[in-house]
């Protein structure tokens, strides 16, 4: 690999991100700097902590940490998942669809961080 962004767990996250910021979009202006920030956040920081991970993968165990902060970034995404849906901003379809994604994404990472030295 030569690009984190040839890795499935980014295009995912990624994907994850942008999903996450169309259906934003439309979330109560009250909302803006408190649950659409915080969860556009999370879901964004999952990214650039990948980014961060991939540059540091020479030293496993500093690619490890990067990747479990990308691990708890995704896992606070899910609790955001969790109040939209309590809040009905989105309802169980796309709820269901977003959780599934964050699900995969956070399989994948934890695939890295078992068998780091695959991508080292």
């Amino acid at each position: 690999m030569s690009n984190y962004k040839d890795l499935l767990a980014y295009k995912r996250a990624f994907k994850l991100a942008l999903d996450i910021f169309k259906i934003t979009r439309r979330f109560p202006k009250e909302e803006l700097y408190s649950l659409t920030d915080q969860i556009r956040r999370s879901s964004r920081s999952v990214c650039s902590n990948f980014a961060e991970a991939y540059r540091r993968r020479q030293y496993p165990k500093h690619f490890v940490a990067k990747l479990a902060d990308c691990d708890a970034e995704n896992t606070e995404t899910g609790v955001w998942l969790d109040f939209a849906f309590a809040f009905k901003y989105i309802m169980q379809p796309e709820y269901d669809q977003l959780y599934k994604q964050r699900d995969e994404v956070g399989k994948l990472l934890s695939d890295m961080i078992k068998y780091p030295m695959k991508y080292c």
